[in-house]
């Protein structure tokens, strides 16, 4: 999908709006928080915190890998 998006003022902020379909393709609505990161091609705007993201992914693999000594320690 192509979008042009306009920027606009907003207060002294510069602002964009975005169309009512990006944010139900971003499954976001007002007093949401979206995420800008840099990505290979320019830059990436999400709903979900990328960081957040990487780090359960981390956590999952490191509680694969030592679930016996993680189940040793839950009794």
């Amino acid at each position: 999908m192509n979008k042009v998006l306009k920027l606009i003022k907003i207060g002294n902020s510069t602002g964009v709006i975005l169309p009512k379909e990006i944010l139900a393709r971003l499954h976001v609505a007002l007093g949401d928080e979206l995420f800008l990161s840099d990505a290979p091609d320019g830059l990436r705007l999400t709903a979900s915190d990328p960081d957040f993201a990487q780090s359960m992914a981390l956590a999952e693999e490191i509680m694969r890998e030592d679930r016996d000594i993680l189940h040793i320690l839950a009794k």
